[in-house]
Protein backbone atom coordinates (compact mmCIF):
# COMPACT_ATOMS: atom_id res chain seq x y z
CA UNK A 1 0.00 0.00 0.00
CA UNK A 2 1.34 3.26 -0.64
CA UNK A 3 1.91 5.99 1.85
CA UNK A 4 -0.69 9.11 1.98
CA UNK A 5 2.01 12.42 0.75
CA UNK A 6 1.62 14.49 3.55
CA UNK A 7 -0.19 17.81 4.07
CA UNK A 8 1.66 21.25 4.35
CA UNK A 9 0.37 23.23 7.31
CA UNK A 10 1.22 26.12 5.08
CA UNK A 11 -0.90 28.54 3.59
CA UNK A 12 -4.35 30.23 3.44
CA UNK A 13 -5.98 26.63 3.96
CA UNK A 14 -4.06 25.88 6.54
CA UNK A 15 -5.11 28.94 8.36
CA UNK A 16 -7.80 29.39 11.40
CA UNK A 17 -11.07 29.82 9.51
CA UNK A 18 -11.94 33.08 11.56
CA UNK A 19 -8.50 34.59 10.49
CA UNK A 20 -9.10 33.52 7.02
CA UNK A 21 -12.60 35.49 7.01
CA UNK A 22 -10.68 38.40 8.61
CA UNK A 23 -7.90 38.49 5.19
CA UNK A 24 -10.88 38.09 2.61
CA UNK A 25 -13.29 40.88 3.93
CA UNK A 26 -10.22 42.76 3.82
CA UNK A 27 -10.14 41.98 0.01
CA UNK A 28 -14.37 43.12 -0.49
CA UNK A 29 -13.25 46.08 1.30
CA UNK A 30 -10.31 47.44 -0.72
CA UNK A 31 -12.43 48.10 -4.06
CA UNK A 32 -14.53 51.31 -3.89
CA UNK A 33 -18.17 50.85 -3.20
CA UNK A 34 -19.25 51.89 -6.44
CA UNK A 35 -17.62 49.24 -7.85
CA UNK A 36 -18.87 46.74 -5.68
CA UNK A 37 -22.24 45.80 -6.96
CA UNK A 38 -22.96 45.96 -10.78
CA UNK A 39 -26.76 45.18 -9.24
CA UNK A 40 -26.95 49.18 -8.35
CA UNK A 41 -25.14 50.53 -11.07
CA UNK A 42 -26.29 49.39 -14.06
CA UNK A 43 -24.01 51.39 -16.71
CA UNK A 44 -20.84 50.24 -14.75
CA UNK A 45 -22.16 46.71 -15.84
CA UNK A 46 -22.79 47.56 -19.33
CA UNK A 47 -19.37 49.02 -19.64
CA UNK A 48 -17.51 46.02 -17.99
CA UNK A 49 -19.61 43.37 -20.29
CA UNK A 50 -18.70 45.41 -23.34
CA UNK A 51 -15.11 45.29 -22.20
CA UNK A 52 -15.46 41.14 -21.66
CA UNK A 53 -16.95 41.02 -25.12
CA UNK A 54 -14.85 43.21 -27.11
CA UNK A 55 -11.42 40.99 -25.55
CA UNK A 56 -12.69 37.88 -27.44
CA UNK A 57 -12.14 37.67 -31.08
CA UNK A 58 -15.30 37.68 -33.00
CA UNK A 59 -15.00 34.00 -34.53
CA UNK A 60 -15.14 32.90 -30.90
CA UNK A 61 -18.39 34.56 -29.52
CA UNK A 62 -20.84 31.74 -29.84
CA UNK A 63 -23.67 34.07 -28.72
CA UNK A 64 -23.32 36.45 -31.33
CA UNK A 65 -23.29 33.46 -33.64
CA UNK A 66 -25.67 31.73 -32.13
CA UNK A 67 -29.18 33.42 -31.08
CA UNK A 68 -31.05 30.58 -30.00
CA UNK A 69 -28.07 29.65 -27.71
CA UNK A 70 -27.94 33.08 -26.31
CA UNK A 71 -31.97 32.50 -25.50
CA UNK A 72 -31.64 29.68 -24.32
CA UNK A 73 -29.04 30.93 -21.29
CA UNK A 74 -31.11 33.82 -21.32
CA UNK A 75 -34.17 32.10 -20.14
CA UNK A 76 -31.97 29.34 -18.01
CA UNK A 77 -30.86 32.53 -15.70
CA UNK A 78 -33.99 34.25 -15.79
CA UNK A 79 -35.71 30.75 -14.04
CA UNK A 80 -32.82 30.55 -11.72
CA UNK A 81 -33.42 34.13 -10.55
CA UNK A 82 -36.68 33.08 -10.40
CA UNK A 83 -36.45 30.08 -8.35
CA UNK A 84 -33.51 31.61 -5.56
CA UNK A 85 -35.90 34.36 -5.13
CA UNK A 86 -38.69 32.36 -4.34
CA UNK A 87 -37.16 30.00 -2.47
CA UNK A 88 -35.21 32.83 -0.14
CA UNK A 89 -38.64 34.52 0.88
CA UNK A 90 -40.17 31.30 1.41
CA UNK A 91 -37.45 30.65 3.99
CA UNK A 92 -37.71 34.12 5.57
CA UNK A 93 -39.43 34.17 8.74
CA UNK A 94 -43.16 35.88 8.44
CA UNK A 95 -42.91 39.37 10.22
Amino acid sequence: MMDQPKKSNRGFAAMDPEKQRAIARKGGESVPHHKRSFARNHKLAAMAGRKGGQSVAPQDRSFSRDHELAAAAGRKGGEASHINRVQNDESRPAS
